[in-house]
Order: structure tokens, then C-alpha cells, then sequence
């Protein structure tokens, strides 16, 4: 490949770079507009959050298909092409992290517009975004920065949200065994933390990529034993 063809490549995987990382801001921003919204019983926040999941899709749209232009084109071989199955991978993971954003949004509003007496208590359910969101973080962070340690600590995170989503899990049964009044908002939180935990499962997905485009190795249920000890194996 000539030198200038080189150049005008690496601007193109760089463009693209730069637009996943704009996508998991929107994401990130998608994430904490819906808990704030829930946090402050805020339904037309909400409602927004819910409207501009189109946003996030027509990103993934968009650098899907700038993805396959390259692929087309340039014919990418070893590391280029692993970039930019990396970046078609981690788009996917974002859409659904947007998913989830709408889910905690509409779940949001059939709380605060019912005439149910019961306001939930969001203390549990906000460190389990707090956490969840550090995982997105990170895994942004590590795709930015090609760094492995940061994808290797973002996966150990993802043991946290779990234990959060089963404390709440806990907490949620006892107030409707207690009082059965509570079952209907404690169903739609129930729903709210399930939505964080795929947040976190996908956000750690995004790290496990990383790995994979620097080593060259699949540690998809490895554990995150297996992606610590391939991140800091050096070849």
C-alpha cells in the first residue's frame, strides 16, 4: 500500500475510533439522565431519555456501515482488520447499553405516574448504576487507549454489579412478602436493576474486545482470571 494510501487508512481507523467514543458518551450520558430521572421521580426526563435512544441507534447504524466501507475497500489484514471487529462488536454492546438506558427511563415513568402510594427507595439501586457506569467507563477508556490492565479491571468490576443485583433481589422480595402493596413498584425496580446488570455485562464485553485486538485471543468465559492473566502476559 502506498505511503499517502497508508496515511489517508489510519485516518479512517482513527475516525472511526473517534466516533465509537462518541457513541459511549451518549451512552454514558443516556445512563445517568434515566437515574437521575428515576432519582428525582422526573417522568418528562424520562420521556426524553426514551425519545433519544434513536440517537444512540443511528450512530450504530453509522459506523457499521463506515466499517464495512473500510472492509470493502482497504481490504484490512491482522491487526487493522481485528480493529475493526473490535469496533462492530463494541458498537452492538453500546446500542444495548442505550437499550437499557430507555428500559430504566420507562420503567421510571410507570412508577412515578401510577397512584400507587409507594416511592421506592433508590439508594441500593443508584451505587449499582455508580458501579455499572465505572465498568462503561473504564471499558471507553481501555478502547481509547488500547490498555489492557484497564479492560482487565473493568471485567473484575462486573463481579460488583452482580452482588448488587442480587442484594436488591433480596431486598425487594422481603418488601413484597411484607407488604403486598409494594409488589407492582418493586417488580418495575426489580426490572431497573436487571437493566443495570446487562449494562455492566456488556460494558465488561467491550473490555474483553480490547484484549482480543491486542493479543489476538478470545478471553470470552475465561473468567476474570483469564482476562487478568492475558492481559498482563507479555508476548
Amino acid at each position: 500500500m502506498p505511503e499517502h494510501t497508508l496515511k489517508q487508512f489510519d485516518a479512517e481507523l482513527e475516525a472511526v475510533r473517534a466516533r465509537v467514543l462518541q457513541m459511549g458518551g451518549l451512552v454514558e450520558e443516556q445512563i445517568v439522565r434515566a437515574m437521575d430521572a428515576l432519582a428525582g421521580g422526573n417522568v418528562q426526563a424520562a420521556a426524553r431519555v426514551v425519545e433519544d435512544d434513536h440517537r444512540v441507534n443511528a450512530l450504530e447504524v453509522a459506523i457499521d456501515e463506515e466499517c464495512s466501507t473500510i472492509i470493502a475497500r482497504r481490504q484490512p489484514a491482522a491487526g487493522d482488520l481485528r480493529m475493526l471487529m473490535m469496533v462492530v462488536k463494541t458498537i452492538t454492546d453500546l446500542e444495548r447499553i442505550g437499550d437499557e438506558a430507555a428500559k430504566i427511563a420507562r420503567m421510571t415513568q410507570l412508577i412515578y405516574e401510577s397512584d400507587r402510594p409507594f416511592v421506592p427507595r433508590t439508594t441500593e439501586i443508584r451505587h449499582m448504576a455508580d458501579v455499572a457506569l465505572g465498568i462503561l467507563r473504564n471499558s471507553l477508556d481501555a478502547f481509547a487507549r488500547l490498555d489492557l490492565a484497564v479492560a482487565a479491571k473493568a471485567v473484575r468490576q462486573d463481579d460488583r454489579v452482580d452482588e448488587s443485583f442480587r442484594a436488591i433481589l433480596r431486598q425487594l422480595i422481603t418488601f413484597m412478602m411484607e407488604d403486598p402493596r409494594t409488589i407492582s413498584n418493586s417488580i418495575e425496580i426489580l426490572f431497573i436493576a436487571k437493566a443495570l446488570e446487562r449494562v455492566g455485562d456488556h460494558a465488561k464485553n467491550m473490555s474483553e474486545y480490547v484484549v482480543y485486538m491486542v493479543k489476538g485471543k478470545d478471553v470470552r468465559h475465561t473468567g476474570p482470571e483469564g482476562v487478568e492473566r492475558e492481559a498482563l502476559t507479555q508476548h
